[in-house]
C-alpha cells in the first residue's frame, strides 16, 4: 500500500469536504501539522470542526483557517493566544466546546480505542459538567465524557519509515498520538523518511497501522510563540 505522497495537497486529495471533523495534533506551535493545515486552507473547504488543544496563534496553525472563516467549531482546552479566535467567539461567530486538557487527550485516545464514553471527576461542579450525564461511584460524582471520533487526523512527526511507523521528537509528541488514532484516516507530515527496519521497534510511538498517508514537510522554520529576552549584561 502506497503511503508516501509528494506533497500535502496530493496527500489530502479525495479526503476533504465541507463539514469535516478534524483531529489535529500540536500544542501551541509545537508539533503542529502546518503543511497539512495550509493545504486544508488552500482547498477552500468550510464548516469544519477541529478537535485540537488550541488554535495555534494568529496566522499560524489553525489560526490561518480561522482568518479565512473555514472553521465552524473548535473543541479545545486552551485558546488564550489567538485574538481572532477570541473575537469570533465573543461575537458568536465561532462555536466553542471547552474541554479540560487531560480530558481532551483521553477523549481522543478513547475514540482511537473504539470507546464511546468514559466517566471522569474532572469538571464536576463546573460549567464543564453542564448538560452531561453524571454517575456516582463509591460515593464520588463523575461526569460522562464522549470519545472523539474524527473524520480525518492531521499529525506532525519527526521520523517515519516507509511503512508508516512513526517517531515523534520530545514534547512535539504532545496531542499527536491520540489525535492520530481517533480519525478514520490519518495523514502524517514528517521531517524525514527512513528505510523500513531502521527504526528501533521499542522506540516507535505510532505504529504504521494507524497511518494511511504521509508527506515529507521539511524544511521547517522554528517559530516561537513568545520571544522573551533580557538586556545584555555590561562588562
Amino acid at each position: 500500500m502506497k503511503k508516501l505522497y509528494p506533497d500535502a495537497t496530493a496527500a489530502l486529495d479525495g479526503l476533504l469536504r465541507d463539514g469535516l471533523v478534524i483531529a489535529a495534533g500540536g500544542f501551541g506551535l509545537c508539533g503542529i501539522p502546518e503543511r497539512l493545515l495550509d493545504a486544508v486552507r488552500d482547498s477552500g473547504v468550510k464548516d469544519l470542526t477541529f478537535a485540537s488543544n488550541n488554535a495555534g496563534i494568529d496566522n499560524e496553525g489553525i489560526g490561518k483557517l480561522l482568518r479565512t472563516r473555514q472553521v465552524r467549531k473548535m473543541l479545545s482546552s486552551y485558546v488564550g493566544e489567538n485574538k481572532e479566535f477570541e473575537r469570533q467567539f465573543l461575537a458568536g461567530e465561532l462555536e466553542v466546546e471547552f474541554c479540560p486538557q487531560g480530558t481532551l487527550a483521553e477523549r481522543m485516545r478513547a475514540g482511537g480505542a473504539g470507546i464511546p464514553g468514559f466517566y471522569t471527576k474532572t469538571g464536576v461542579g463546573t460549567q464543564v459538567a453542564e448538560g452531561k450525564e453524571t454517575k456516582v461511584f463509591d460515593g464520588e460524582e463523575y461526569i460522562l465524557e464522549r470519545g472523539i471520533f474524527a473524520d480525518l487526523s492531521l499529525v506532525k512527526a519527526w521520523k517515519a519509515d516507509e511503512t508508516g511507523n512513526v517517531v515523534f521528537r520530545k514534547t512535539a509528541r504532545n496531542f499527536n498520538v491520540p489525535a492520530a488514532t481517533c480519525g478514520k484516516v490519518c495523514v502524517v507530515e514528517v521531517e524525514e523518511i527512513v528505510p523500513t527496519g531502521s527504526l528501533d521497534p521499542d522506540c516507535i510511538h505510532l505504529p504504521g497501522v494507524f497511518v494511511q498517508r504521509m508527506i515529507v514537510g521539511a524544511p521547517y522554520d522554528k517559530k516561537i510563540e513568545f520571544v522573551t529576552t533580557r538586556e545584555r549584561e555590561t562588562a
